[in-house]
Order: structure tokens, then C-alpha cells, then sequence
């Protein structure tokens, strides 16, 4: 639970004035504001015996509110400040999110699809964590890439979350309505909700509240669903429409949207999930393509009392949004820093495959699979897996796979009456010894 902030009224205003235009005062307020922390922040800053902590606070209020660019949303207002740090970053996303990796060859062309599928399946577990979702990344990948029937509620959630994504991949050229609005929250809470009927629909009752468990007590009350109309076809402009009087950046636009949805929660549950997925599909509706790439959950599940925090900062300090587009942005770097070492990762473990492509009739595709038998050695995989891990057709994961049994490097073992799965032959230790020598 966060302490409210002292409230800036005209007693406040003139005890502001003049810290600001004392000696060595705006120097003070710039460098404290710099940071843009709340309250429970700045009461605890150094600063000299002469000033109050309250008339700091004050002091930086009147900043922000003279530098803030405003929005509104039915009845509510908001606004955020376009700090220094925030158009740093945003300069940096630009630069590389935009298309960096791409020319230097970090992310080869052939390679984009299986990364794609991986960074899918990993945002989609991440996000399912956040939920509650209880399962390992192991077990969630292998259920994904077996296309799995789900075992349990987590599992659904999980699954959910990667059909989600692949939904909003598909669909990110249209325009945002409040029916591909529903059908994404379809997609997402599909067979997880405690009442089916909550699927896919706006909530119509205002029996709904965000519950902090711990400390039994409730945090935040949403607006009521009477408003969820207006609120929707507001947010539904702010994400098709470029017309606003102020710029606003696309990525802090797609912030600012997964924030409105946790505000206006217009959903019986499944608010986060969706939020998160709508801030993905807004930045890849403005060709920010890297995007597909970058797990921002796996960053929020790592820090998600920051994330919590990071709305009621904002609820708590008269809508201020710039506290959550400053949390958004750095859960942004890590994941963008994360992507770049697990693609340079993977580009060393290609050069290690050069050994096997070396072995006549088979495709760089073959090599991998074969690159897995040797690191695993107890693997088995079926055709199924192998279109799912590489994103290539059955008939093409078939052909793979009877490829590498006919030049003697796998066999097939009999699961039941229609499946089968391949595992190393006897002979394939021997066979890659000879390649390797």
C-alpha cells in the first residue's frame, strides 16, 4: 500500500515558487526530478536542512504539471511527462527495434521464423506466470511444441497466451474495435475464467475490485461498467488515430495502452493478459517488427511488485503515467539486451553445426535435428514437434525426419497404431564420428 501524496493546493503552489526561485533551488528540483520518483521516494531525499521534504514534493509537482502533455479518456484525465530519460530511450528503441539487428546480420533471415516461434512460446509462458499459472518453461514448451491436448487450467493459460500472440501477429494491420477487442480476450481466457460467460465480454456489473491478499484490503477500485462503453470506443480511437495535438511516441502510446486497459479493467478477469498483448499489438501495427522478439513478461514476472507498484503510482498521483512508461521502457532494455545475447548464443552454436552440414544430402534444417540427438541423447521427437519447433510444413518435417532415418542416423519406434517418433539408430554415434574426424 502506497502513502498518499501531499496534495498541491495554492498554500502549495507559493511554498513551491519559493524553493524554485531560491538560490540553487531549481537546480535542487531538476536533479531530484530527474529520477521521477513518487512520494515514498522523495520524502527520504538528502537534501539541506533548510528545505521541507512536503515543499520539495510541491516544488516538483509544479515541474511536472508545466512540462506534462494531458490526455483524456471519458471522464478521466491523465498525462505524462516526456522526461529526458524517457526520449533517450525511445531514441535507442528507434535505433535498433526498428531494424538495426536485421543489417548487421545478428538475426539471419533463414533463422527469423524459429526465433520468431521461440520468443513467442516464451512471452506466452512468462505471461501465463504472471497469472498464476503454475508449470515449468520445459513442460510448457514441450507442450507446446507437441501441440499438446492442456492438462490443467495452467496449461490452457499458457496455451492461450501463444494463440493470443499468433492472433494478434496475424491481425496487426487492422484497426482496433471493441470487437477484435473481445475475440483477442476470447482467445486469451478461453476455458480459464471460473464462468464461461465472462469469455470474450465486457463485464456488465461493477462486483469486481483489485485485492491485495496479503494485506486484506483493497487497492484499487475500477471505474464503473456504465463507463466501459465510452472508455472503450476512447481507447479505440487513441489507438488507430494519429491526430493528437501533442506527439506522442508509438512506444509510449503502447504503454499508455496496456496501462488504460488495467485502468478502465473492462474485463471480469484476464485484464493483464490482455493489456500486455494489446501494448505488443499497437507498437507492431507501427512496423516496430523486432517486437515479435522481445519476451517484455519475462522481465515483469522477474520484477512484478514493480509492476504493480508502477499502476498504483500512477493512480495514486493523479493519473500520472510516467511512472509506468518509465517501468515499461526498462522492462523493454532487458528484453531487448536478453534477445541479443540469446541470438548471439545462437549464431555460436550455428558455427558449431558447420561440422555437420558437411554430411552430403542434408539441409542446414537436418543438421540441427541432428545437433539435438547429440546433445540429448535420450530425446525422441515426432513429426509434429519438428514443424512446431521450426515453423515448416508437416510434409517438410516428415521429409526431414525420413531423410535422416534413410542415411541411417535415426529409426522409428512405434508410439501406438498412428504415431510413431524417431530416436538415434544404433549406428549414429559411429556415423557422426566419421563426419566429425
Amino acid at each position: 500500500m502506497l502513502e498518499p501524496t501531499p496534495k498541491l493546493d495554492k498554500k502549495g503552489i507559493s511554498k513551491a515558487l519559493k524553493l524554485l526561485t531560491a538560490k540553487g533551488g531549481m537546480d535542487l528540483v531538476k536533479n531530484i526530478n530527474s529520477k521521477y520518483q513518487y512520494w515514498d521516494k522523495v520524502k527520504h531525499q538528502e537534501i539541506p536542512n533548510n528545505i521541507k521534504h512536503e515543499d520539495l514534493w510541491f516544488a516538483l509537482k509544479v515541474i511536472r504539471n508545466a512540462e506534462s502533455i494531458n490526455l483524456k479518456f471519458g471522464n478521466y484525465k491523465f498525462s505524462f511527462c516526456n522526461t529526458d530519460s524517457i526520449q533517450k530511450a525511445v531514441h535507442e528503441f528507434d535505433l535498433n527495434i526498428g531494424g538495426s539487428l536485421s543489417s548487421d546480420n545478428l538475426i539471419p533471415a533463414e533463422d527469423k521464423n524459429k526465433y520468431l516461434i521461440s520468443s513467442i512460446m516464451e512471452e506466452a509462458i512468462a505471461s501465463s506466470f504472471i497469472e498464476g499459472a503454475v508449470s515449468t518453461r520445459k513442460k510448457a514448451k514441450e507442450m507446446l511444441r507437441k501441440n499438446s491436448r492442456p492438462r490443467n487450467k495452467s496449461d490452457q493459460m499458457i496455451l492461450n497466451n501463444y494463440e493470443g500472440i499468433k492472433y494478434i501477429l496475424k491481425n496487426k494491420d487492422k484497426e482496433l474495435t471493441p470487437e477484435l477487442l473481445l475475440k483477442v480476450h476470447k482467445i486469451l481466457t478461453n476455458n480459464t475464467l471460473n464462468e464461461k460467460e465472462y469469455e470474450g465480454n465486457f463485464r456488465n456489473n461493477n462486483d469486481i475490485c483489485v485485492y491485495n491478499v496479503v494485506e486484506s484490503c483493497e487497492v484499487y477500485d475500477p471505474p464503473s461498467h456504465e463507463e466501459i462503453p465510452e472508455l472503450i470506443k476512447d481507447l479505440c480511437d487513441f489507438f488507430n488515430n494519429d491526430t493528437e495535438k501533442s506527439f506522442i511516441h508509438p512506444i509510449n502510446k503502447g504503454i499508455i495502452l496496456h496501462f488504460l486497459i488495467g485502468f478502465i479493467h473492462p474485463f471480469a478477469d484476464g485484464n493483464g493478459r490482455t493489456g500486455r498483448g494489446l501494448f505488443y499489438w499497437y507498437l507492431l501495427s507501427k512496423d516496430y517488427w523486432m517486437t515479435e522478439y522481445l519476451s517484455i513478461s519475462k522481465f515483469i514476472l522477474k520484477s512484478k511488485t514493480q509492476y504493480e507498484k508502477a499502476y498504483l503510482y500512477c493512480e495514486c498521483d493523479d493519473n500520472d503515467l510516467t511512472y509506468f512508461i518509465n517501468y515499461h521502457q526498462k522492462a523493454m532494455k532487458v528484453a531487448f539486451d536478453t534477445l541479443k545475447l540469446y541470438i548471439q548464443r545462437k549464431i555460436r552454436e550455428k558455427k558449431q553445426l558447420l561440422n555437420f552440414q558437411r554430411i552430403p544430402n542434408i539441409n542446414e534444417r537436418q543438421s540441427q535435428i541432428i545437433k539435438l540427438f547429440l546433445d540429448k541423447h535420450s530425446i525422441s521427437l515426432t513429426v509434429k514437434e519438428i514443424e512446431a519447433r521450426y515453423g515448416v510444413a508437416n510434409q517438410t518435417a516428415r521429409s526431414d525426419l525420413i531423410g535422416l532415418e534413410k542415411l541411417g542416423y535415426l529409426e522409428q519406434i512405434k508410439l501406438n497404431k498412428i504415431k510413431q517418433s524417431f530416436v538415434k539408430s544404433s549406428k549414429f554415434d559411429s556415423l557422426l564420428e566419421n563426419i566429425i574426424k
